[in-house]
């Protein structure tokens, strides 16, 4: 059985090699990026720009995709930084803005300017975190930098990324969309098995022509070197040779493993919950431990069904502070179809902890 470091190393390789297709960075933007000029662009003329400038300056980047596509008569660029790591990055601006000057650096290097200006193509830098943490970090690096005498300001460096955080997209409005990065995001947050078998039925209905064989296979690879050790650690996986195989061996297995899928994510939660509140200096007792499993709660409650249901549960959860009633709410959002009847459940309990 392989290491839980390798797993998370096979998960983030995975993951770059989906981004490393075409179709996943068009339906990245096309999908999650709510700009008009991306009308504009010629999904076409997609091609990989290569990254080894990076790695030969910052040997610690290995999580970074760089495209680029007609915009006009010019490139445009689109820096794509994977971050997968559960913690969250304060000064994410500022790293970008030293990968952004290499990019660029390389371009001058290499004449690749504008016509007939001569000046550097534009580049959108984006941040793809699929962290279980919300992202509170600054995506301006103005923000990072301390405000200095009247009229410095005007020479503070300044440089927006644009996050896309997976967590932040309720499941609900991702299954409307015929989009193979809302399909991924849906796979990440999934509260179980049945939902990857759904997914899984579409990918398999979009993915039928033959040019798209490489990119099956890079979710298969994906879905059975890491995501599904990850949910499922404690399960022997026979070798899986197309989505479809995947999808039947789940519908066989859906009963069996769903409560683990279950357990696994209570326990990742539970323990998140803990270190975010030594992180935050909470560790004052039993009463600390049960308000960061409320805000566990709270992160998977706006993943499944959006900040509304996040919002109106907040107050009710606030009020409940016995741990086998926080359990079992655990199990029934994993079960619960929309949020009004997760609402309706997470108000009885709420009622019956009051009782107790």
């Amino acid at each position: 059985m392989k290491s839980p470091r390798a797993k998370t190393t096979d998960h983030d390789h995975g993951y770059k090699r989906l981004f490393s297709h075409p179709e996943m960075i068009r339906d990245l933007l096309v999908g999650f990026v709510r700009e008009p000029w991306i009308a504009e662009l010629d999904f076409a003329t997609l091609e990989k720009y290569p990254t080894e400038f990076i790695d030969d300056r910052l040997q610690q980047r290995r999580n970074d995709v760089i495209w680029r596509l007609r915009w006009g008569a010019d490139w445009l660029y689109v820096y794509v930084l994977l971050e997968f790591q559960s913690g969250v990055h304060r000064f994410m601006a500022a790293r970008l803005s030293t990968y952004l000057d290499l990019l660029y650096q390389d371009l001058i290097r290499s004449r690749q300017l504008t016509r007939p200006h001569r000046r550097l193509p534009p580049v959108l830098p984006v941040v793809l975190y699929n962290g279980r943490r919300r992202w509170t970090a600054p995506t301006e690096l103005a923000e990072l930098i301390e405000p200095g005498p009247s009229g410095l300001d005007a020479y503070r460096p300044r440089l927006r990324y644009l996050l896309i955080d997976e967590s932040a997209y309720a499941d609900a409005d991702l299954a409307t969309m015929r989009n193979l990065a809302a399909a991924l995001f849906r796979l990440e947050n999934s509260p179980g098995p049945d939902t990857v078998q759904q997914v899984l039925t579409a990918l398999i209905e979009w993915l039928t022509e033959p040019e798209q064989a490489e990119l099956r296979r890079s979710l298969l690879l994906w879905l059975r070197e890491g995501f599904l050790q990850s949910r499922l650690p404690q399960v022997s996986f026979p070798q899986l040779n197309d989505l479809d195989e995947v999808r039947i061996m789940l519908a066989e297995r859906v009963r069996d493993w769903t409560q683990q899928w279950k357990e696994q994510g209570w326990q990742e939660g539970r323990q998140e919950g803990w270190q975010e509140g030594r992180q935050e200096g909470l560790q004052k007792g039993r009463q600390e431990g049960l308000h960061s499993e409320q805000r566990a709660l709270l992160r998977l409650i706006r993943r499944r069904f959006g900040e509304s249901a996040a919002v109106q549960s907040t107050p009710v959860l606030e009020r409940i502070d016995q741990p086998p009633i926080l359990e079992e709410l655990f199990e029934q959002l994993l079960d619960c179809p929309d949020e009004h009847v997760w609402l309706a459940r997470l108000n009885a309990a709420s009622r019956e902890g009051e009782k107790g």
